[in-house]
C-alpha cells in the first residue's frame, strides 16, 4: 500500500531551530514521517494542544508506539532510543 501514512506526524513551525534538530534525527535515523506545520501565534495551535495537551512545537505522535509528546531533547531522546543503532 503505498498511499499509506507515515506512522510518525510531526507537528513544527517553519524555521524553529528546535523543530530542525528534530527533523535532523528523523532524517538521521531514516524515518519516514508527516509534517504538519502549524499556526505560529502560539495561541492559535489547537491541533497541537489537542494531540498532545501542550502549545509548544516541535511535537511529536508516533502510531507505532503509541508516544506523544513535545520538547525537542526529549523527541531526539526518543527517537534514538526507540529507533536508533542502540534500540
Amino acid at each position: 500500500m503505498a498511499d499509506e501514512q507515515p506512522a510518525i506526524t510531526l507537528y513544527r513551525l517553519q524555521a524553529c531551530p528546535f523543530c530542525e534538530r528534530v527533523v535532523r534525527t528523523l532524517d538521521e535515523q531514516g524515518l519516514a514521517y508527516q509534517s504538519r506545520f502549524v499556526e505560529p501565534m502560539h495561541s492559535d495551535r489547537n491541533v497541537v494542544k489537542r494531540v498532545s495537551g501542550k502549545r509548544s512545537v516541535p511535537a511529536i505522535v508516533d502510531d507505532n508506539t503509541g508516544v506523544t509528546m513535545s520538547e525537542s531533547a526529549n523527541i531526539v531522546d526518543y527517537l534514538e532510543h526507540t529507533y536508533g543503532e542502540g534500540a
